[in-house]
């Protein structure tokens, strides 16, 4: 295993996937920044690496576009960059009632949640396990383990990225590579004031700090723990999921996604 470490880090000009990129970089692992923004990722390139001295390079994406994948790896490979952990951190939602949402914006939210966070794994993992180490980090949400009324397609996809990771990482046993899915509740970023889900009562009884879920997914992920759902409160809730009929946890669901009435 070599010494100097290399993640590509997706959906990292901001939230959770820049709290991870400064978390990365204050362990002295050098980056490949992936987002739809080159402005705001030249920005978040020049911060950190000013701020910690690592080296930082950027690739310019939008993963809703089903091309990407295949575009990022060939770009990564034409400079002879090794991934050693990859993280799929990108992510869009689109809240509201299902039969009322925008099908282009759902099939755009299934490529980039689904189809592009597969895609790079299948293309990096067989040079990890050819290494003989590597990580891959994939982002779920509490919303993996429900039903999500309000969320539907949203939760649908997290749930598919908790089961694929999971059997992923079980696959991988003994290769030196590990698959941890990290499961988010509540977190406060601009990804969710674009989704318009500040208002709702799961946000509204408290969300945590992005910085926190970043360094307990980072921490999860070296350790090789396959699921890690950070908080105390977001392990709570997902334990009683367990112990509840599927007949309550939808309405409990919606709920918990629905914008209480001034």
């Amino acid at each position: 295993m070599k010494n100097k470490k290399t993640a590509l880090i997706t959906g990292a000009s901001s939230g959770i996937g820049y709290e991870l990129a400064e978390v990365f970089a204050s362990h002295g692992i050098e980056l490949v920044l992936c987002a739809r923004s080159s402005e705001r990722l030249e920005q978040a390139r020049k911060d950190i690496s000013g701020k910690y001295g690592i080296a930082a390079r950027v690739i310019t994406a939008d993963l809703a576009d089903p091309a990407s994948p295949q575009n990022i790896y060939n770009e990564i490979v034409k400079n002879n960059i090794e991934i050693d952990v990859l993280v799929n951190n990108a992510g869009t939602q689109v809240y509201g009632h299902f039969k009322e949402s925008d099908p282009e914006a759902l099939a755009g939210m299934i490529n980039v949640n689904l189809v592009s966070l597969t895609s790079l794994t299948g293309l990096f993992l067989p040079r990890m396990v050819k290494a003989g180490w590597g990580r891959v980090l994939n982002l779920g949400s509490t919303g993996s383990f429900v039903s999500g009324p309000l969320n539907a397609v949203y939760c649908a996809t997290k749930a598919y990225v908790l089961s694929f990771s999971d059997a992923v990482g079980e696959e991988l046993k003994g290769t030196g590579v590990k698959v941890t899915c990290l499961c988010p509740g509540a977190t406060a970023t601009g990804f969710a004031k674009s989704a318009g889900i500040t208002g709702t009562r799961i946000f509204q009884s408290g969300a945590m700090k992005a910085e926190k879920v970043a360094m307990a997914g980072y921490h999860a992920m070296m350790k090789g723990q396959r699921i890690k759902i950070p908080g105390l409160g977001n392990k709570l809730m997902v334990l009683a999921v367990r112990f509840t009929p599927r007949a309550v946890i939808a309405p409990l669901s919606r709920y918990l996604m629905s914008i209480p009435l001034k």
